[in-house]
């Protein structure tokens, strides 16, 4: 096997395990089962607040392009001194 065969093969041994112990979990130890709705769901909600603020970032801090006039005046200027 390729070194990404195995690689692939180990990544979703891995996910196999994690989801039986998931459902496992959730469904035979009710003190768990707070936590394991309350974990996944914190962090795919900070995974969407953190693209939402780094799209919020790049928007405020990028700047704007210029205005498609003035582009066109510069680009007939250029042309007319060549």
């Amino acid at each position: 096997m390729d070194r990404d065969q195995v690689i692939g093969a180990l990544i979703f041994l891995v996910c196999v395990i994690i989801a039986i112990g998931y459902l496992i979990g959730l469904f035979l130890f009710s003190s768990l089962q707070f936590w394991l709705i309350a974990i996944p769901v914190v962090i795919a909600l900070m995974a969407v607040l953190g693209i939402g603020a780094w799209i919020g970032w790049t928007m405020a801090t990028t700047q704007p392009p210029a205005p498609l006039e003035e582009a066109e005046t510069s680009k007939e200027e250029m042309q007319s001194q060549t």
